[in-house]
């Protein structure tokens, strides 16, 4: 069983900035990838950025340029930075990540947080 807990959610002016971040713990031998992903209401889940193991980022063309994720594999925690943040961003953030668990017999793991409420006023 692994868990992610998110924090740093909140309410910011279009133009500010926030930061999020997601630890995972439990059971984890190793973690592959880690994730933001967002969900406004009406709409469907959407990832917003991803990382390696390796360090390795990937973006969603609608936050290129704003978002930065990063990583601590030690720690096993992610974060998003969000800078020049719209009003278009409000949505509950969560947190992804995939990998191994298990101590004798490793099975793959694919959990999600409870998410974090970012919005954007106006």
């Amino acid at each position: 069983q692994v868990q992610l807990v998110e924090s740093g959610g909140g309410l910011v002016q279009a133009g500010g900035s926030l930061r999020l971040s997601c630890t995972a713990s439990g059971s984890i031998f190793s973690i592959n990838i880690m994730a933001w992903h967002r969900q406004a209401p009406g709409k469907q889940r959407e990832l917003v950025a991803s990382i390696s193991s390796g360090g390795s980022a990937t973006y969603a063309d609608f936050v290129k340029g704003r978002f930065t994720i990063s990583r601590d594999t030690t720690k096993n925690t992610v974060s998003l930075q969000m800078n020049s943040l719209k009003p278009e961003d409000t949505a509950g953030y969560y947190c992804r990540a995939t990998g191994l668990t298990g101590v004798d017999l490793k099975f793959a793991f694919g959990s999600w947080g409870q998410g974090t409420q970012v919005t954007v006023s106006a």
